[in-house]
């Protein structure tokens, strides 16, 4: 059962893990350096845990206590409680959901482990906004994708601002790195996927048909604004197109991944 220890001074080292949650920069090397994540809201904590993600300490509000219980009562990591305000000057912002959580990270499983049993997938290159790959995650989980898979320079999923907006589903959807981000590509066409490139390119033919009666599919969707890569374009085996009207050319990559997430799974 997890120790409630009252903390009233902001500068207590008991709370380096949840200084300056808004410096992007400066938490992407303490993240990286110490094996955490930081997990916000009830709902978004519970999940962390059940995941199987290991707590290091909790940080919550007092009213949020209660909600969280029997959390707490199944982890032997520390619960700081704190008041609102003194979890505003530690974060750098009002969290407003009251709750907070320390997890150490995992390492993560090969990509042949998780394909192995994969019938439809997401492939991102280069998405670097980290509301857009939360938002992916949650389109995945709600819409029966089996896995995610990033090229090395996407953003973090387990970075906050990506495991909020994802509401957990990156606990609960198997996903990891590329090694070899310039045979990607041809690398799951070989492991029997069909790699449907989501582009506006003239050639492209409609998703509903590139995905139409393909057992294994890697939804390929590229970098905010420029797209996929021409490497990555040129290696896929289709190219497909969400339809557009109304003078519209295309939608933001999260939007573009609903969508097509959407129609997979009803090929």
């Amino acid at each position: 059962m997890a120790d409630l220890v009252e903390v009233t001074d902001p500068a207590d080292p008991r709370l380096a893990d949840y200084r300056d949650l808004r410096d992007v920069e400066l938490r992407k090397h303490l993240e990286s350096e110490q094996g955490l994540f930081i997990a916000e809201g009830e709902k978004v904590v519970r999940r962390a845990v059940e995941g199987g993600f290991a707590a290091r300490s909790f940080v919550m509000a007092p009213r949020w206590l209660a909600g969280l219980s029997d959390v707490l009562d199944r982890s032997e990591a520390p619960c700081y409680v704190v008041s609102e305000d003194l979890a505003e000057r530690v974060t750098g912002f009002h969290v407003h959901r009251g709750a907070l959580a320390s997890l150490h990270r995992r390492a993560l499983p090969s990509v042949s482990a998780v394909l192995a049993e994969a019938r439809t997938v997401v492939v991102l290159e280069d998405v670097v906004d980290h509301t857009n790959v939360g938002a992916v995650f949650r389109s995945a989980a709600a819409l029966g994708v089996d896995a995610v898979v990033l090229a090395p320079r996407c953003a973090d999923p387990l970075y906050r601002r990506s495991v909020k907006v994802a509401m957990g589903a990156v606990f609960s959807v198997p996903w990891t790195r590329l090694d070899d981000w310039y045979d990607a590509l041809p690398s799951l066409s070989q492991a029997g996927f069909t790699t449907v490139a989501l582009t506006p390119a003239d050639d492209a033919v409609p998703v509903e048909e590139a995905v139409a009666g393909r057992d294994r599919v890697a939804l390929v969707m590229g970098t905010e604004g420029h797209g996929l890569t021409e490497r990555w374009m040129t290696s896929a085996d289709v190219r497909a197109v969400i339809p557009m009207s109304a003078g519209v050319d295309s939608l933001n990559v999260a939007a573009a991944t609903a969508v097509a997430c959407y129609v997979a799974a009803r090929r």
